[in-house]
């Protein structure tokens, strides 16, 4: 995603570790996407043409929902791809514009550090009981929650530490 050739060698590694994992989250949430629409498709053939829903779709597409949003979201942090208003960061002088990203950049890591620890906490809590139809633990829907949280708070430290070197090469950051 970056340019690495003017960077240290220990950035450029955690460039491509950081790199991979959101190649790795894409093809994931990629593949979870593709196996929703199979789904819901044999849930529509299966309630039309069969007369016999198959009632564990809904409660598949629930779990797939939530690693196609968490993991695509903390994707989006990587990539600086997220929903975020840059507006008023181009408006403001260079130098109000570089504290805002860092501000915005800290409040990430922080939201995902609490997306971490509470998506962890409810995993934990809800690991003991079983998803009706599934027969898997209840934990396993806010596992996405945890792991997404995690994510995002490993690439906006990633962000972080950029931003400290000078290298960070996001469009709207530091122009």
């Amino acid at each position: 995603m970056t340019d690495t050739l003017h960077q240290p060698s220990r950035l450029r590694a955690m460039t491509a570790v950081l790199d991979a994992i959101a190649l790795l989250c894409k093809i994931l949430t990629g593949v979870a996407l593709v196996v929703l629409t199979v789904i819901f498709g044999w849930l529509v053939f299966g309630r039309y043409v069969l007369n016999a829903t198959p009632t564990w779709v809904e409660q598949v597409a629930l779990l797939l929902v939530m690693l196609i949003a968490f993991l695509g979201a903390a994707v989006g942090v990587h990539e600086h791809t997220h929903l975020s208003v840059s507006l008023v960061r181009s408006a403001v002088p260079k130098r109000i514009r570089s504290l805002l990203v860092v501000i915005s950049d800290i409040a990430m890591a922080g939201f995902g550090g609490l997306m971490l620890w509470y998506g962890w906490q409810l995993t934990v809590f809800k690991w003991g009981s079983l998803i009706p139809l599934l027969q898997v633990p209840e934990g396993l829907r806010s596992l996405p929650l945890t792991i997404g949280g995690g994510l995002i708070l490993l690439f906006s430290i990633g962000h972080l530490i950029r931003l400290c070197l000078g290298v960070d090469e996001r469009r709207d950051s530091i122009e």
